[in-house]
């Protein structure tokens, strides 16, 4: 009898626990008021950091995770980099393998030139998304390591908080 009362009191603490840090994992603060426009988006690759900006004016901070590969520029497909360069957020994806998507216009004449010159493929499909289907759950967890083949991932609220705050055409400075 000592041993169940012991094994229930487990296993109520352990499920609030978990759901404690879903809640945790999913909290969203400072939330863009509705209808706010970005005019350009600033990533900071070295700092994990991309800013949501309308004139000199930043709306929102986000912390990322980026392409599991090393440090530097896309040099190919394949590489797990994410670019670095300005480019345009030039068509959006509702139909993602990742909660919504926003196409980075990536490879421009520059990396298309580079790769031709190395005999590769300069790679494509960068994307602003979310958490893979399936697996939003996750949170701001995915930020503990660089996960995605070159993108620029953020948690599903805020995927959908940038989509609606960034209109078609917006450019994106990605520094190293």
């Amino acid at each position: 009898m000592m041993h169940r009362k012991l094994f229930w009191g487990f296993a109520l603490a352990t499920g609030i626990v978990l759901v404690s840090v879903l809640i945790v994992a999913n909290w969203r603060a400072n939330v863009l008021p509705f209808g706010v426009q970005a005019d350009r988006i600033e990533v900071f690759k070295s700092k994990h950091l991309m800013l949501l900006l309308n004139g000199s004016k930043t709306l929102k901070s986000y912390t990322v995770s980026l392409g599991r590969g090393s440090s530097g520029p896309k040099v190919m497909e394949g590489d797990g980099r994410t670019p670095e360069g300005t480019y345009k957020i030039d068509f959006r994806n509702k139909e993602s393998r990742f909660h919504l998507s926003l196409h980075v216009s990536y490879p421009d004449s520059a990396a298309t030139r580079r790769a031709q010159q190395l005999h590769v493929s300069p790679g494509g499909a960068i994307m602003i998304h979310g958490i893979r289907n399936g697996l939003g759950w996750i949170g701001k967890f995915h930020r503990l390591i660089d996960w995605t083949d070159g993108c620029i991932a953020v948690t599903n609220p805020e995927i959908e908080e940038i989509w609606a705050a960034i209109p078609d055409g917006v450019p994106i400075s990605i520094y190293p």
